[in-house]
């Protein structure tokens, strides 16, 4: 959708004139790298050049009026910069308001109300952080509007990180906001997500491209499991500190793990501490690879993850799991693996460019007759993190 229909929306529902302006935050998929970012490990993140787009204008009162063009049925909600108040609600508007409320908590108060137009192309609740790009959107719009100029954007994806921790109650890591907040075209971002250090890393597909497709199960995270898994890998580091001085479970190689295991009293606790060590050590591996040009390796790495995911860290579900096999048994899939929180979302595939028809098909067909209902398919292109829209 472009921008001018996105203004002359706008205008419609909040009146012509002021200082509009536009802004933009695409959404992100993790080629490889799950449930680590929580864990002291790395994560490999990549924008999309799917997002969220914001037409917004200051208001002279302290009013918030919100629209979503993917909501229009629930009209303009309303609320006010004196009514903030965390998890009071499920609205989609918790999200905007959740960064506006940080903003004010880290020292940058907001004193003026807005009005706020957003439309996103990322499937809703599809696993490919539209909540966080929602967050990212609205951070960029603050900062901009309101001269916030020496916030970066790791500051704004901290920012975000904290808003849905503490606003929205899950209990996430940085890996989503930090992605779609310094996303780079045609990078991945590897990142340590113990330390925020981070490289980007060129992806050089040759022949081949990204497919996401999406289960179309629903999922919220903050009524997922997620919570969940993240108490879980608490509960066995904490016993695995009684018997080595780490810091997170982002610390082990798997050699240490096999040799300290013993210690994590519960099996289910040290299922989810081994998915988290493992998985570390593939991305770790997966992002030499793809410095490598070697995009066979990275493939076997991607699958070997989705095993995990189901296996140990028990996340994926029939719909992932029938998704990622019926890829396996693709021509011209490269590699394939569920990717974001799990619990429906999506898979992430690279297939060689001459089969994705034929994978789109393919896997399409045996999903719904096994699911009962469609999945849908996005061929996706690497683009930039969160900012002001171009005019």
């Amino acid at each position: 959708m472009k921008r001018e229909e996105l203004t002359a929306k706008f205008e419609e529902l909040f009146g012509a004139g002021g200082d509009i302006r536009a802004y933009y935050a695409p959404g992100r998929v993790n080629l490889i790298g799950e449930h680590t970012d929580y864990n002291g490990g790395h994560v490999f993140p990549c924008a999309l050049t799917i997002g969220t787009y914001m037409i917004a204008r200051k208001r002279e009162d302290r009013k918030l009026r919100f629209y979503s063009m993917n909501f229009e049925k629930l009209g303009v909600a309303e609320s006010s910069l004196d009514e903030l108040e965390p998890q009071k609600h499920k609205l989609w508007i918790q999200y905007p308001e959740g960064v506006i409320w940080t903003f004010g908590k880290k020292g940058y108060p907001v004193e003026q109300g807005f009005d706020i137009l957003l439309y996103g192309n990322i499937p809703n609740g599809s696993g490919l952080s539209s909540s966080a790009s929602v967050e990212l959107v609205t951070g960029v719009m603050l900062r901009d509007m309101l001269g916030f100029d020496t916030l970066t954007n790791i500051d704004l994806s901290l920012f975000g990180q904290y808003s849905e921790n503490h606003y929205n109650g899950v209990n996430c890591g940085i890996m989503d906001q930090f992605a779609i907040g310094m996303g780079k075209k045609d990078h991945a971002i590897f990142l340590d997500t113990s330390s925020l250090d981070y490289r980007y890393v060129p992806v050089k597909l040759e022949g081949a491209r990204i497919v996401i497709a999406c289960s179309n199960k629903k999922r919220g995270l903050a009524d997922s499991k997620y919570n969940e898994r993240r108490s879980e890998c608490e509960s066995a580091l904490a016993e695995l500190q009684k018997v080595k001085k780490i810091a997170s479970l982002g610390d082990l190689t798997e050699e240490e793990f096999e040799e300290l295991q013993g210690a994590i009293s519960n099996p289910i606790w040290r299922k989810r501490a081994k998915h988290a060590v493992y998985e570390n050590q593939r991305t770790i591996q997966a992002c030499r690879c793809l410095e490598k040009n070697d995009i066979e390796t990275f493939g076997t790495l991607m699958n070997a993850s989705h095993v995990s995911l189901r296996d140990d860290y028990e996340v994926t579900g029939i719909e992932l799991d029938t998704l990622a096999e019926a890829a396996w048994n693709c021509r011209g899939v490269i590699g394939s693996r569920m990717t974001g929180a799990g619990f429906g979302g999506c898979t992430v595939s690279i297939v060689k460019t001459e089969e994705i028809e034929n994978f789109i098909e393919e896997v399409g067909r045996i999903y719904e007759e096994k699911i009962g209902y469609k999945a849908d398919f996005y061929v996706v292109d690497i683009g930039d993190g969160a900012g002001v829209l171009a005019e």
